[in-house]
């Protein structure tokens, strides 16, 4: 699995929606990469700080800007 696969299949394996197979390849990639664990990482306290907001707290500035950021890491 690469870096890239791994970033787009991170909001599948948080929900737990993998299936076993593409799960097991995603926790090895995890084993041996330090870059997708600090991702995941700092992608589990996003959404953990982010859900502890109403939605319409959150600027649509910031929400475009957080998207941006993702999508720019995953490109990169």
């Amino acid at each position: 699995m690469t870096c890239a696969e791994f970033v787009d299949l991170v909001t599948e394996f948080l929900d737990g929606a993998l299936p076993p197979g593409q799960e097991m390849r995603f926790v090895e990639h995890l084993a041996s990469c330090d870059g997708c664990e600090t991702y995941l990482g700092q992608f589990r306290q996003t959404v953990a700080t982010l859900g502890e907001l109403p939605a319409e707290s959150i600027p649509e500035e910031a929400r475009e800007m957080l998207l941006t950021a993702f999508q720019d890491w995953r490109q990169g």
